[in-house]
């Protein structure tokens, strides 16, 4: 089961890798991460691959929350316990997280893009709940893989010790969040939300 968790996690972490450059791509403009989105949803939204994808995600979400609760003993170090957290957290992120875009999809029959994703984020009251949920999961994202590293990595890099390395994981994945919001709220600013999305807020 530990083995089939791995594999899953590698491939949904090279789709959220992908994803957050996606996200990244913010800071130039709704336009450029629409279309870099769209350029990539040639890929993970082929039948196939998006089959593939969702397949993972329910491995992962139902050996995970099994591991959760097998090591709730075992875990003592700080970064087993991180390891526990951030797992159970991004299993229920991914659980909201699908729900509301499959919804969008099929049943509001709307672009599940920028706009989508950007809705709560830019609009209050809205964001007291969006802005913790979505940096949460970036971070807990970071702090997973973070806490994968400290177990698999046994050697030092550049004088950097495997916790050292996962330390500064956990820092360039808090870097990467600020960033991330600094583009999907137009520089903090708020961003203006399209009538054909105002359904998601409340408009």
């Amino acid at each position: 089961m530990r083995q089939l968790h791995y594999y899953a996690g590698l491939l949904i972490a090279s789709f959220v890798t992908v994803h957050l450059v996606n996200h990244l791509s913010s800071i130039y403009g709704p336009e450029t991460h629409i279309f870099l989105m769209n350029t990539l949803r040639t890929v993970y939204r082929h039948p196939v691959a998006e089959t593939l994808l969702l397949g993972a995600v329910l491995v992962q979400i139902g050996s995970g929350l099994r591991l959760f609760w097998q090591t709730r003993q075992t875990a003592k170090t700080t970064y087993q316990k991180l390891h526990r957290w951030t797992g159970l957290y991004l299993a229920i992120f991914f659980l909201i997280h699908l729900s509301a875009v499959f919804s969008g999809r099929l049943l509001l029959h709307l672009d599940t893009n920028f706009y989508f994703g950007v809705a709560g984020l830019n609009t209050f009251p809205l964001n007291l709940f969006f802005v913790p949920y979505y940096g949460l999961a970036i971070l807990a994202f970071f702090g997973h893989i973070a806490a994968v590293h400290t177990l698999k990595m046994k050697q030092s890099i550049m004088r950097l010790s495997p916790v050292g390395q996962a330390n500064l994981i956990l820092v360039l994945g808090a870097g990467l969040t600020i960033t991330i919001f600094y583009g999907l709220t137009n520089g903090f600013r708020g961003m203006v939300i399209p009538a054909a999305y105002g359904i998601l807020i409340g408009r």
